[in-house]
């Protein structure tokens, strides 16, 4: 496996603008999901219809920063995100933690835009690292990382790691894994990352859960992740 290097500032983004289409459908039993879909078609997914969209707002400030940075504001421009959260008061602080309590699902999806110089070098690890947390690293330098003090992310677990069947072009990658995350319980993250065809952009989706959490509410996580999908446009 190749290992990319990721310091502090753990991977540049810059993101597509689209804009996203929701729709909400009852099946057998009452049970209904919200399905997600860039406007350019590519990218979707669904989640279950009882959760909540994060705060665009809050969310922007959790994924990009201080908004007041030119850097952070340039990031916004050229961004495109969503969240949805399992519990009944959605925080964007759930991204990364429950904060402690109870636990539910949260869902965050992500279209990022290459550079030219980035299309050159994208890589699998490159769609390991995709959501900015520090999958693919070597042990020297997540040994660093995690003496650098306030850095939120220990003990890196590796659960699976599955590198899709490409299909019409599109590469993608399913990485399961575990963080303690600002020293409270283990956290799992299920990512899955696609290259659009074009090599142009990489659509990501990570949902995260406490240990248990994510061992309870299997079936509905499973769901999720599969239902995420990038598809070629024609022509």
């Amino acid at each position: 496996m190749e290992r990319t290097r990721v310091g502090s500032r753990l991977i540049a983004m810059a993101i597509a603008a689209v804009t996203v289409v929701t729709v909400t459908s009852a099946g057998c039993g009452g049970a209904s999901f919200t399905y997600v879909m860039g406007s350019d078609g590519q990218s979707y997914f669904k989640v279950p219809a009882a959760w909540r969209q994060v705060d665009q707002k809050a969310l922007d400030r959790k994924v990009f920063g201080d908004l007041n940075s030119a850097t952070a504001q340039l990031r916004k421009k050229l961004s495109w995100t969503v969240a949805y959260d399992g519990y009944e008061n959605p925080s964007a602080d759930h991204l990364f933690d429950a904060g402690g309590g109870s636990d539910k699902p949260f869902v965050f999806a992500m279209v990022t835009n290459l550079t030219e110089g980035q299309r050159d070098a994208v890589s699998l690890d490159g769609l390991r690292n995709s959501a900015g947390l520090p999958v693919a690293v070597d042990d020297e330098l997540r040994g660093q990382m995690e003496k650098t003090p306030g850095y939120p992310f220990k003990d890196f677990e590796l659960l699976s790691d599955e590198v899709l069947p490409p299909k019409d072009g599109v590469r993608g990658v399913h990485v399961v894994y575990n963080f303690k995350v600002q020293g409270g319980p283990v956290q799992t993250f299920d990512q899955t990352a696609y290259l659009a065809a074009d090599g142009t952009r990489v659509s990501v989706l990570l949902i995260r859960c406490s240990a248990a959490c994510y061992r309870s509410e299997a079936k509905a996580i499973g769901g999720i992740a599969q239902s995420f999908k990038v598809k070629r446009l024609p022509g």
